[in-house]
């Protein structure tokens, strides 16, 4: 059978060269037909296989690269404690010892300070400009999605009682800087390694930019300090600066 079909398609070829390129198309319609091998299909890779994961934080000034410390505090194992003057967030490791991560902070008049819990955490997440910066800045897009592009980076970790957030970035050079609206940034893969480490309920204490305080005098109970003195509306106490470029 095998011969008889290998003989049909000669002739049916010959057949096809003799009448030309149009009658050809016509006779390969008759042709049997050839099972091809079935190739598997692509795999979308997950998100943080699609991230650049290059050592970001190698790149930072080293006084700003995540390393372990010297940290005496009576804060608990598992706080987090935002140095507002120094950019530093520091990561509790109890035993007089600490991980301390290099931040970029807010600007003059958009740095805060409080003690308040982690209550969500966000891998990826989404970033929705507030109505207040879309009608400062219309061109921005409604919504974001979560990626590599987003200004909200590889993770976030939502701080209760405030619209702020301890988030990835997508401009490292901001690292080391005052320049958001009083969101705490990280670079990604220092984001993802805090992330790893901070529980749902962790406490954040986050000191002032100016002035001597400790977190020794904070208020009790995770009552917050008074906002900056400087007069804000709601969308300049929210979200992180927006550039044209890059969306932050």
């Amino acid at each position: 059978m095998k011969s008889l079909a290998l003989i049909s398609l000669a002739a049916l070829s010959a057949a096809a060269l003799s009448f030309g390129p149009a009658r050809a198309q016509q006779f390969a319609l008759f042709a049997p037909f050839q099972p091809q091998a079935q190739q598997p299909a692509p795999q979308a890779a997950p998100p943080d296989a699609a991230q650049d994961q290059s050592d970001e934080n190698a790149q930072l000034d080293p006084r700003l690269q995540k390393q372990i410390v010297d940290y005496p505090t009576r804060e608990a194992a598992g706080t987090i404690v935002v140095d507002t003057p120094h950019t530093y967030l520091y990561f509790v490791l109890g035993g007089g010892k600490a991980i301390r991560y290099g931040i970029g902070v807010g600007r003059q008049g958009f740095t805060w300070s409080g003690v308040h819990p982690i209550v969500r955490k966000q891998e990826w997440p989404d970033w929705y400009p507030p109505p207040e910066m879309v009608a400062r800045q219309p061109y921005l897009p409604r919504v974001v999605a979560g990626g590599p592009g987003n200004p909200l980076g590889a993770r976030a970790l939502y701080i209760g009682g405030t619209e702020y957030r301890i988030h990835g970035t997508n401009d490292p050079s901001s690292i080391g800087k005052f320049m958001s609206s009083g969101c705490i940034r990280m670079t990604n893969d220092n984001a993802i390694d805090l992330y790893s480490r901070v529980q749902v309920g962790a406490k954040v204490v986050v000191l002032p930019k100016t002035g001597a305080a400790t977190v020794a005098q904070l208020p009790a109970g995770g009552q917050p300090l008074p906002p900056a003195p400087a007069a804000q509306g709601r969308e300049r106490m929210t979200w992180n600066g927006v550039r044209p470029a890059g969306l932050y």
